[in-house]
């Protein structure tokens, strides 16, 4: 079966974007169970490395990734899933992409881009 070459790295990072608007929401890891359960069950599942365990994005927020189209890059080491977001945000920050903050190329300072669309502290508890 045509798939990422897993045998080169037991983790591939995986890039996540809308699959309406193009708009880049996160970077993850998937190895070959997380990619072959995303495929079985058309929800995006990554391997969480600080966890060690596989990640079923949006299993405590709600905000899960519907696949709609998959593709792999011509060495096989990159994973692109573009999705449905539901609920809006795919950082746990509470943004709709984890790449809510621009640095500025001249200071080297960051700035906030971006509404947060929920509250982490009330999803997930730790505020």
């Amino acid at each position: 079966m045509d798939r990422p070459d897993f045998a080169k790295a037991e983790l591939i990072p995986t890039i996540a974007q809308d699959a309406d608007t193009g708009a880049v929401l996160m970077l993850a890891y998937m190895n070959a169970a997380a990619y072959d359960e995303t495929l079985r069950t058309r929800q995006v599942c990554y391997f969480s490395r600080s966890r060690r365990a596989l990640w079923r994005k949006g299993e405590q927020s709600g905000n899960v990734q519907r696949l709609k189209r998959i593709y792999y890059d011509c060495d096989r080491d990159t994973i692109l899933v573009q999705v449905e977001q539901v609920g809006g945000a795919a950082c746990h920050e509470g943004y709709a992409s984890c790449f809510f903050q621009e640095i500025d190329p001249d200071t080297g300072e960051a700035s906030i881009i971006a509404e947060r669309v929920f509250d982490p502290a009330e999803v997930y508890g730790n505020g």
